[in-house]
């Protein structure tokens, strides 16, 4: 590619988007370094920081990558869908027990969650399948094939265990569902299936701890707020001491002071609240919403289906995170582990959202 054709085409970039994720990642440093602070480790920072130039550089190269490769090689995304599926299966063998979870690949300082790869290519399978199959909406069979799609990785992530994520990707089928045009009827049936399914895993598959997470969740009252539901609670106080401007940055005693678990990933949202207020949490949102608006502005002026779907699918794939992550920092959700995209620690995380931002600029480029 020449150079005058590399000028061309970053005229074309959605600077919008590329910014506003930039400023949200910017903001997850401060949280990351706000919550050093308490233990004088700042190792999280710094790989943060090189996630974040990691995961920028990927979205230029992405940006460069014609996405109608993957539009009219469906072999290609069935490819990465197995290496997907082989990922999540090797965690069983090769990945440690943290926190009673096998979740993650170790590399040295590093961790790789294949995850957030396996979410990426669903989106893609997803928005490629239903992409030529729109105008036969109508036929249930459909939907349930693309429901085996996701049921597979969503066994494997269940087993690690990992509830949330199944949350994410079963809004994600949804919400790509109904962006396809489901039937109502379809979508009622659906959501019995998922009511009969979750009453027989309560009873024969799901741990008692992950019972006690959602009863704690469900009837708070009957909860030992020392153990179960000390996360919550901690939370709760962290948001509400916040008040209107915040108590400062690196000046909120929840977060100091230890008595916020895990604030650099589960509880990002309220040290955020807690050190700059309903101000900052406003920011926050807006920040969010204007990032949706912008990629959904895509999916609006699409040429065809797929990357309209695939742009409806990363939207969703990152609201639903906010949704959940937000909701279980104000104790509107169950405790769950779901990062709030951009600003939690993580590297998958951050990397794979930048790589579907790359992909959103070669679908306005090309």
């Amino acid at each position: 590619m020449k150079i005058q054709d590399i000028i061309w085409n970053l005229k074309k970039f959605d600077w919008w988007i590329i910014l506003t994720s930039f400023l949200l990642s910017l903001v997850g440093l401060m949280v990351i370094y706000s919550t050093s602070l308490y233990k004088g480790d700042f190792l999280n920072l710094k790989k943060q920081i090189l996630f974040l130039v990691v995961g920028l550089i990927l979205m230029f190269l992405f940006s460069f990558f014609d996405w109608r490769i993957l539009r009219n090689d469906p072999f290609l995304i069935l490819i990465l869908y197995f290496i997907s599926l082989f990922l999540l299966t090797g965690l069983f063998i090769f990945a440690p027990e943290t926190r009673g979870v096998k979740g993650w690949y170790k590399m040295g300082l590093f961790s790789f969650d294949p995850i957030e790869f396996a979410k990426l290519v669903l989106i893609i399978l997803l928005a490629k399948y239903f992409s030529t199959r729109h105008v036969e909406m109508y036929r249930f069979w459909h939907i349930v094939l693309s429901g085996i799609y996701i049921i597979l990785p969503s066994v494997l992530i269940f087993f690690q265990p990992n509830l949330g994520s199944i949350l994410v990707i079963l809004s994600l089928w949804l919400g790509i569902l109904i962006a396809s045009g489901i039937k109502l009827k379809h979508f009622l049936i659906l959501s019995l299936i998922f009511i009969i399914l979750f009453l027989i895993s309560w009873t024969t598959v799901l741990k008692d701890y992950q019972k006690q997470r959602i009863l704690s969740f469900l009837q708070p009252h009957l909860v030992d707020p020392l153990t179960i539901g000390w996360s919550q609670n901690q939370a709760k106080i962290a948001i509400g001491s916040g008040g209107l401007l915040g108590k400062g940055f690196t000046k909120g005693s929840q977060t100091q002071y230890g008595f916020l678990p895990e604030p650099h990933t589960d509880f990002t949202f309220a040290v955020i609240a807690e050190e700059f207020g309903l101000i900052g949490v406003g920011f926050l949102l807006l920040l969010f919403l204007f990032l949706l608006w912008r990629i959904f502005k895509i999916s609006f002026v699409a040429k065809n289906n797929f990357p309209r779907l695939f742009a409806v699918g990363f939207a969703i794939s990152i609201f639903s995170q906010i949704f959940i992550h937000i909701g279980m920092n104000l104790g509107l959700l169950p405790i769950i582990g779901i990062p709030l995209p951009f600003v939690s620690y993580g590297g998958s995380n951050l990397i794979f959202l930048f790589v579907g931002i790359g992909l959103l600029q070669s679908i306005r480029i090309f």
